[in-house]
């Protein structure tokens, strides 16, 4: 499939730049997977619309603060000039962590950096956060390795010094509140350095009363990378080459979505990222002989769904709207039609709903 079949006018306008005033006060466009059909909703609606017996899977993954801004260490400075040589010395550097490696050694983009070399060392903080720069990597990505200069670990120097990585669409700086509302109401396990955003909208009020209508909640974690946010370069879908995120499911978890599928008890997955993560465990549990719906355990999902994907798993998903000639716009186009899809969008623009990450969602079932 050409990837220019996926594409769509969205008025800049209808981008969201801050979040709904309050969680649960986003609005939610219901869509029929099988007719097309569809429904202006609000989010706070949606305890009511389930049917009452759903399993619904949760992403608990923590969003870092994972954009780092310091300066050069300057140890490496041989600058043919005092003004060059000051410039390299004092020179604001951003480091984006993008995937933990090992214990102190993370994966990250790092600004300017033609300009930094291996060996080069960035300083947070006044210096009590340092990273190193260890080896040079594809599509700009450098391996650093962090110390600390203070009795903090370097996590939780991380946690004081970084910035909230909001998607480059949110033209704005970060704000004190976005370390609030950029994560999930749910969020355990950190890792992640863009947040499960339909998981956005939820509140342990919401979540109570899902419970009290009778249905399961189940939490899985997936390490939203910074390539969900990667565009599609080739022209086809099939040339594309997928990121891949770390994941893990417990063997309740697993247990529970199984047996739910057996009783025929509907599957919600909240985001493309449970999406991910599901029929990823359920393609490896095939193609590993293993006899069981999902292979639960620490996995990489490596799987690029897009429209021909048969889902194993889900059942129905909840979903902000995407960007253009997106990856994950070809998961939520696999999964309801493109034509059904793109109509709908079609439908959410000219009702001026919010898109991408603050913005409003969907319920396909």
């Amino acid at each position: 499939m050409r990837v220019d079949a996926l594409d769509y006018h969205l008025p800049v306008e209808l981008i969201a730049q801050h979040p709904a005033s309050l969680r649960e006060a986003s609005r939610m466009l219901l869509l029929s997977r099988h007719t097309g059909a569809w429904e202006d909703h609000g989010f706070a609606e949606l305890p009511a619309l389930l049917r009452g017996d759903e399993v619904v899977v949760l992403n608990n993954a923590r969003v870092l603060p994972a954009r780092l801004l310091g300066r050069r260490a300057g140890v490496h400075a041989q600058a043919p000039s005092r003004k060059t040589a000051r410039e390299h010395l004092t020179g604001t550097v951003e480091v984006f962590l993008t995937r933990k490696v090992e214990c102190e050694i993370w994966e990250a983009l790092v600004r300017p950096g033609r300009k930094m070399g291996v060996g080069e060392r960035v300083l947070f903080g006044g210096g009590e956060l340092e990273a190193e720069i260890l080896a040079r990597g594809e599509l700009g990505l450098r391996r650093v390795r962090f110390c600390t200069h203070n009795e903090q670990s370097v996590e939780a120097n991380i946690e004081r010094w970084g910035h909230v990585p909001l998607p480059p669409y949110i033209d704005r700086p970060d704000e004190s509140s976005d370390r609030e509302r950029y994560q999930t109401v749910y969020a355990q396990k950190p890792g992640a350095v863009a947040a499960p955003t339909a998981g956005l909208h939820f509140t342990a009020e919401i979540l109570r009363q899902i419970r009290n209508r009778g249905c399961d909640i189940c939490e899985i974690t997936l390490d939203v990378g910074l390539g969900t946010f990667q565009p599609i370069h080739s022209e086809t879908l099939e040339e594309h080459k997928i990121h891949c995120e770390a994941y893990e499911i417990s063997e309740d978890v697993a247990e529970r979505i199984v047996r739910a599928r057996e009783e025929g008890r509907p599957v919600l997955a909240v985001g493309t990222t449970v999406v991910r993560a599901l029929e990823d465990a359920a393609a490896k549990a095939l193609a590993g002989g293993n006899p069981r719906l999902i292979a639960a355990g620490e996995a990489e999902a490596n799987l690029f769904i897009y429209p021909g994907h048969k889902f194993r798993v889900v059942d129905c998903m909840l979903t902000n709207f995407h960007l253009p000639k997106s990856s994950l716009l070809a998961l939520v186009c696999a999964f309801a039609g493109r034509e059904r899809i793109l109509a709908a969008y079609r439908h959410a623009i000219a009702a001026h709903y919010g898109f991408y990450s603050y913005g409003d969602c969907m319920l396909i079932r």
